[in-house]
């Protein structure tokens, strides 16, 4: 009998999981304990896996360097001993013939559990705002990236694209969304009235929100306040070397819907792996705490979805419930999966067990 139990947006006390077959098949308050069940002790939080759709790789394996389904089973693997259950792996800013091999790799992985689909971060972003993403690849929307992603998406593979606004046009993005794809605003030099006329053209969320954007200025409040003032999904990594807590803090409590609101890792191959790896002919190092290029730049985070709930806990000071939403929760909603926020009808090998602070994480099964 676990102590508590996060499930379907909530944090329950005194529940009972009912187990049959190595199937959650029931999920009760203790005094709906059926008659001669056999009880056993669990200490600590039991959650639903985290669901983190921006994932660049982990264990040592980068996905644009490994595009293969075994690559993506090894980034999934390592980031399962962090207590991530699902990932979106991420193709970021890279050649057309890498995309293309990442989009066939996703396809041929997806009836693989906790491959959810696929995020394309790039190539279609701003010169200006690329962070670590190759200048060199970046360039506007073109047919080549289009026509991978009908192929995606009549393979039924759910598909994200971070774009800039000024890289595609409306009429793009709304082609894009009537084609089911979960569009994303990130590396932008966008103005506010650009980032609206994306939401307007069916945008959906933002990536990563205030990195690889022009900070907040009084008369030209660009893409963050467009993003606070609108319904769109912002994702956050919340590891305090991104944004600041401080921002953070804020940042949740000005968004005009706050279950809009998400976690991301921006993981890269240096969780559970060696701490450096190569990405567009650099060594990437992990330096005090944070992943660094050649040039000094930020590339990627060296943290987990459990990092993220963990700093969350003790850093910005969310309860637990809300933490949990905007690992779980939140990404399940955009996904459309709302099961992957319950423990019911789930397999035991999809639940982890935590303490309090997310500190420490061993899957249920082992428990």
């Amino acid at each position: 009998m676990p102590k508590v139990t996060f499930s379907d947006g909530h944090v329950w006390n005194d529940h009972v999981l009912g187990i049959s077959d190595g199937i959650v098949e029931k999920f009760c308050p203790l005094s709906e304990i059926p008659p001669g069940a056999i009880l056993a002790e669990v200490d600590g939080v039991v959650f639903p896996g985290f669901i983190d759709l921006q994932v660049n790789g982990a264990g040592g394996v980068l996905f644009n360097n490994t595009p293969t389904p075994e690559g993506l089973l090894a980034i999934r693997g390592a980031l399962y001993k962090q207590g991530t259950f699902g990932i979106l792996p991420t193709c970021i800013t890279d050649t057309s013939h890498v995309l293309e091999a990442c989009c066939d790799a996703v396809i041929n992985a997806r009836s693989e559990p906790g491959i959810l689909g696929i995020h394309i971060e790039g190539p279609h972003i701003s010169l200006e705002r690329r962070g670590t993403h190759s200048a060199s690849e970046v360039r506007p929307f073109d047919t080549t990236t289009l026509n991978l992603i009908r192929h995606l998406r009549d393979n039924d593979v759910f598909t994200k694209i971070t774009i800039a606004p000024e890289a595609i046009k409306p009429n793009e993005i709304g082609q894009l969304v009537e084609m089911g794809v979960y569009v994303a605003i990130g590396h932008t030099a966008a103005s506010y009235e650009q980032t609206m006329q994306a939401i307007d053209a069916g945008a959906r969320g933002f990536t990563h929100l205030f990195n690889a954007m022009p900070p907040i200025v009084n008369r030209d409040p660009g893409p963050v306040v467009a993003a606070l003032n609108s319904d769109a999904f912002c994702g956050l990594i919340c590891d305090g070397i991104h944004v600041s807590y401080d921002v953070l803090r804020m940042a949740i409590r000005a968004h005009a819907h706050t279950d809009r609101m998400f976690f991301v890792s921006d993981a890269m191959p240096t969780v559970e792996g060696p701490d450096m790896f190569e990405l567009y002919d650099q060594t990437i190092r992990v330096f005090d705490g944070k992943l660094v290029n050649d040039e000094g730049s930020l590339a990627g985070a060296h943290i987990s979805q459990r990092d993220n709930v963990h700093r969350a806990l003790t850093g910005l000071g969310l309860s637990l419930e809300d933490a949990l939403k905007m690992a779980i929760t939140v990404p399940s909603t955009i996904l459309g999966a709302h099961h992957l926020g319950s423990v019911l009808g789930r397999p035991q090998d999809n639940l982890f067990i935590a303490d309090q602070e997310f500190t420490f994480i061993q899957s249920f099964t082992n428990a």
